[in-house]
């Protein structure tokens, strides 16, 4: 029997608090990581993946749900550890973003050169610079396996692929059938236990965003995993329906 559980990730970053929410699917005979936070974060991952009773030699698959740094930030540091070949699972419209084939679609100079100058006055300028650094030049990894919504990964249960685009080109969401659990990436965040949508000055097309919540709307949802938030397991169907409605009144 399949287990799917979110591994929380908490640090602190410019003074502030971040937690985040990647997901790791696993039985007796081997795990599966949904996205792998930010950049530097391995050791909190394996942290969190230990305390569930598993381990990072046990993962063989990793699957993302978009380009985002915050997502991507560890692919290649779990590569690079692993003893066994790990194959690396993404979304088509994402794939020449995360193999460093495209400059990631948040990353532009504007936006790393607003980015760091909205730093808090006190952050050391060594500090600065690796900031700059690292936007300048986000983790990469090779995708083995591309897919697009409809896919469904015939492992764990059966992992069926949604597009969602919106908050990127190519974001895409995975319903885990056995647990009817939606792993949500960005296109669905917890916020004052209520179920929302991406932030507008984080998402790339605030319209596709809207239809992609109504795409999601045609499954039975017991319960959400966000990436921003965590669990959200109230009556999902029918706050997700009032939420789709609600922002496509707002686009009229």
């Amino acid at each position: 029997m399949s287990k799917l559980i979110p591994l929380e990730l908490t640090a602190t970053m410019m003074g502030n608090s971040n937690t985040i929410f990647p997901a790791l699917l696993f039985d007796d005979n081997f795990s599966v990581l949904i996205d792998t936070g930010y950049p530097g974060q391995l050791p909190l991952l394996q942290q969190a993946i230990a305390k569930v009773g598993s381990s990072l030699s046990s993962i063989e698959k990793i699957i993302l749900t978009h380009q985002d740094i915050d997502h991507i930030g560890n692919v290649s540091s779990l590569l690079n550890m692993s003893s066994h070949p790990i194959e690396v699972i993404a979304p088509l419209l994402e794939q020449p973003y995360i193999q460093g084939e495209k400059t990631l679609q948040k990353h532009t100079p504007e936006a790393i050169a607003t980015a760091v100058k909205n730093l808090p006055s006190d952050v050391p300028s060594q500090w600065k610079q690796a900031f700059r650094h690292t936007l300048e030049n986000p983790p990469t990894a090779k995708v083995n396996k591309t897919v697009v919504g409809g896919d469904e990964l015939p492992f764990l249960g059966g992992i069926i692929v949604i597009d969602t685009p919106g908050h990127t080109i190519g974001h895409t969401s995975y319903y885990h059938k056995t647990s009817k659990t939606l792993i949500a990436g960005d296109a669905l965040t917890v916020e004052n236990n209520e179920l929302v949508i991406s932030s507008p000055l984080l998402t790339f097309d605030m319209e596709k965003a809207i239809e992609s919540i109504g795409h999601l709307t045609h499954y039975d949802i017991e319960t959400v995993l966000c990436y921003h938030g965590g669990i959200f397991d109230q009556d999902v169907n029918a706050c997700m329906l009032e939420l789709y409605r609600c922002q496509k009144n707002k686009l009229l």
